[in-house]
């Protein structure tokens, strides 16, 4: 795997708690982008960025259409649209179809990065009730990419990290508080 240049980041179901474990164990001289897609089910992400912002090592943001991921900044994807990379680097957002009943989606999110950071990228893959994510990570791990997810045995709901594995499998599987400092190991020099 090349150095990697950006981490994408899915969950659902428990996803807020995992996500402040997450950020909060993130080197603050992490110098990649990371893209967060959360299944939040409000209107906007305004809250859900001021929450992770306080257990977070790094800034958080709502992700902008035509605006470039900056390094060492988390990135939220914004209710009601899918977040996706466009080849010149920038956000695009999306109104198209829900995937796996969702939108944001995660499939939607780890595939356009993954077509762009190709082997790059990270993918993590979080607690959550549904299967989004595991087609994403599959788009992935095929352009060489590093798949991280949380051991099922761990997560608040099972349903998302298993079904990763199932049909992606992973490079590596562990419980969510090695996530971030095994993302400190692979990304920080």
């Amino acid at each position: 795997m090349k150095r990697p240049e950006a981490i994408v980041v899915g969950c659902s179901a428990g996803g807020l708690d995992a996500l402040k474990i997450l950020l909060a164990g993130l080197d603050p001289q992490l110098s990649q982008p990371v893209l967060v897609c959360c299944h939040s089910g409000a209107d906007t992400v305004e809250l859900l960025c001021e929450l992770l912002a306080r257990a977070s090592t790094l800034p958080v943001v709502e992700a902008v259409e035509r605006t470039p991921p900056r390094g060492g900044v988390v990135h939220v994807a914004p209710s009601g649209y899918h977040l996706l990379v466009e080849a010149d680097g920038c956000f695009a957002l999306s109104t198209d179809p829900r995937v796996s009943h969702a939108r944001p989606s995660i499939d939607v999110l780890f595939g356009a990065a993954a077509d762009v950071w190709r082997q790059a990228l990270i993918g993590v893959v979080l607690t959550g009730a549904n299967a989004d994510g595991a087609q994403g990570l599959l788009q992935l791990r095929r352009n060489g990419g590093c798949a991280i997810v949380q051991s099922p045995a761990d997560a608040v709901a099972k349903t998302m990290p298993q079904a990763a594995l199932d049909i992606a499998g992973a490079d590596h599987c562990v419980p969510l508080d090695a996530v971030a400092p095994l993302l400190n190991r692979l990304c920080c020099p």
